[in-house]
């Protein structure tokens, strides 16, 4: 199922900060939440952003290797869900050959998010994880944070 990043955000819990990034497919008005961590939610955000932070993060820098591999992100997939945590599938594009690489699905959505690859849901994960949106409506985008 084609899929595009919805919203990231952020809840105050009193064992501190939680992040959720929620991943809207095409044809449904339900969204998937996939629980992560304040950092990567960061992240993300950076990335739809576009936002140029000086020195590279992480992210940036495994990008800026790749490329500098003559490699590519080509899309990313949430494939599986494996006693209660997502998986995902990083597909790669180098010089030599086509690629899947095993990934969180928070590192798969940052550098979807910096590269406008293609983000992909198994079906069947959608259907066991899928929420209404409004459970998460009511929460602070993690972009107010980095304000």
């Amino acid at each position: 199922m084609d899929a595009h990043i919805e919203g990231v955000r952020v809840a105050e819990t009193p064992g501190g900060l939680a992040a959720v990034v929620t991943l809207g497919v095409e044809g449904s008005e339900d969204v998937l939440p996939i629980f992560i961590g304040v950092e990567e939610a960061t992240s993300i955000a950076r990335g739809l952003d576009a936002a140029d932070v000086g020195r590279p993060l992480t992210h940036d820098l495994f990008l800026d290797v790749m490329e500098e591999l003559g490699g590519r992100v080509d899309r990313v997939v949430v494939a599986d869900l494996e006693d209660d945590t997502y998986v995902a599938d990083l597909h790669v594009v180098t010089p030599r050959t086509n690629a899947v690489v095993d990934a969180r699905p928070s590192d798969s959505l940052a550098l979807a998010a910096r590269t406008n690859a293609a983000i992909e849901v198994e079906e069947s994960v959608f259907e066991a994880g899928s929420e209404p949106p409004e459970e998460y409506e009511q929460l602070d985008d993690v972009r107010e944070l980095l304000a």
